[in-house]
């Protein structure tokens, strides 16, 4: 009698975990609606800012467990511009607390939708706050969701160029041609979003065309979910006050209309952000759009796409899945005392003739940026899925960092995934940090040590290979 309830007690805990057998891989997925309320203050592109006035389309959290019957992970993208570590530690708290989810195995990213609130406490009133506490709590509800909704599963990946797309945002400009930065500095060879130059050269560096696609299934070929990966940086083309979730939300929409099957759970669509710190929109080749249409043209082009691509993909379920999550500790670069001063006296004569139209914004970043630890530390993850290798970054990530993890990485198929569990700013690599431009100024947009990629990409390899 001993013996049996013993195995009754097991058993009642597996089906409580709803963990499979070893072997046999398991998935789930949810989508959570996360869209703030009127008022909320909204990011927008520049000059679009908040607060809400009206949605256009609606905020998501989407979710996607997968479990090996040795090791669960979840994989979450939340509709937002950029969200900080406490709002994601804070949802993983939720799930481990309810399931015993191991916390560092959940990685959860940002999109970089424009249109979304910026889920890091910057400038932030009462209601923001409010909608930061309501959207933790909603992004560990769609983790909670995804493992209830746990099956018998197959997954696929594979993945397709869309170089007409996407271009990189920084040129390289002949000497002396580009204008003195925010801080009065001269002598930059970049001209980037908020920098002017006579005579533009060429980019400054490549980008990734590279559309990735995991594509997961139950045993009857019925879709689950699909998680897709692309490096541009948004689409924009919004109007002021107006919530939307950008492409990242037109394909995950396109993907649940296209292959949800009747009777069933709808197919959750994912869009993760890859390494976009450098590039720009969409390249639109002559087309122009009414505002939303454009993200709504691109989304339904990829969505196609990818459904094209997982018709062809074969699917496994046997297959493994190991996760490792590091700290790393990095050094801010924090203002000097010199730099204090000029910010005082920018800001205290508001009608003082500034070297750049952005000087006082630098100013007052600068004076945010003296208030900062002298390190931070953040959290680097790496997955693997059978032959599938994910590394991830809380930074806005360069494509040449990118694709130098790519190629170095001993899987034969690595994704990169930005924005994920906090916000790092900028990454430029330090031959970027040399030659300047908007993504290298010094402010909460940009304040990691110059070595900062290079310590990461290694650490990220260094992640890659322990993996294999």
């Amino acid at each position: 009698m001993k013996k049996i309830l013993i195995s009754t007690f097991l058993l009642s805990l597996l089906l409580l975990n709803g963990s499979a057998s070893a072997g046999e891989l398991r998935a789930g997925a949810a989508k959570v609606d996360i869209t703030p309320p009127p008022g909320v203050s909204l990011d927008g592109s520049i000059s679009k800012n908040g607060p809400v006035s009206a949605i256009h389309d609606r905020l998501h959290a989407r979710a996607l467990v997968l479990d090996d019957g040795t090791t669960r992970i979840a994989i979450v993208i939340v509709d937002s511009c950029m969200v900080a570590e406490e709002v994601f530690d804070g949802a993983k708290q939720i799930v481990h607390k309810q399931t015993g989810f191991p916390t560092d195995r959940m990685l959860m990213a940002a999109t970089h939708t424009h249109a979304a609130p910026r889920l890091i406490h910057i400038g932030t009133n009462p209601i923001d706050d409010e909608y930061h506490r309501d959207a933790t709590q909603k992004i560990a509800q769609a983790v909670l969701q995804a493992e209830k909704n746990l099956v018998p599963a197959q997954l696929g990946h594979g993945s397709f160029q869309l170089e007409g797309l996407i271009a990189c945002r920084r040129f390289l400009c002949e000497p002396g041609s580009v204008e003195p930065n925010p801080f009065g500095e001269t002598g930059e060879r970049i001209k980037s979003v908020a920098g002017k130059s006579s005579a533009v050269i060429k980019p400054a560096g490549p980008v990734d065309p590279e559309f990735s696609v995991i594509s997961v299934q139950d045993h009857q070929g019925d879709q689950i979910a699909v998680l897709g990966n692309f490096s541009v940086h948004y689409c924009g083309g919004y109007r002021r006050g107006l919530v939307s979730a950008d492409y990242f939300g037109q394909f995950s929409e396109q993907i649940q209309a296209k292959l949800s099957t009747t009777g069933k759970l709808p197919a959750i669509g994912l869009m993760s952000n890859g390494t976009s710190g450098n590039t720009g929109a969409f390249q639109n080749q002559g087309r122009k759009f009414q505002p939303f249409e454009g993200m709504q043209y691109y989304g339904r082009m990829m969505a196609d796409k990818t459904v094209k691509l997982i018709e062809e993909l074969p699917h496994n379920s046997d297959l493994d899945i190991a996760m490792i999550q590091k700290p790393l500790t990095l050094h801010v670069r924090k203002p000097s005392a010199e730099r204090v001063e000029w910010a005082k006296g920018i800001l205290a004569d508001p009608d003082a003739k500034t070297p750049h139209r952005w000087s006082r914004i630098y100013a007052n970043e600068t004076m945010h940026l003296s208030k900062y630890p002298e390190t931070t530390t953040i959290k680097l993850q790496a997955i693997r899925i059978g032959d599938l290798a994910i590394a991830s970054a809380p930074c806005e990530v360069f494509a040449e960092s990118g694709l130098a993890l790519k190629k170095a990485s001993p899987h034969p198929k690595t994704i990169h995934i930005e924005l994920a569990n906090g916000y790092g700013g900028y990454l430029p690599p330090r031959e970027q940090h040399e030659l300047g431009g908007y993504e290298t100024w010094p402010a909460r947009s940009s304040f990691l040590e110059v070595d900062a990629e290079r310590k990461i990409r290694e650490t990220q390899l260094e992640m890659l290979e322990s993996l294999k």
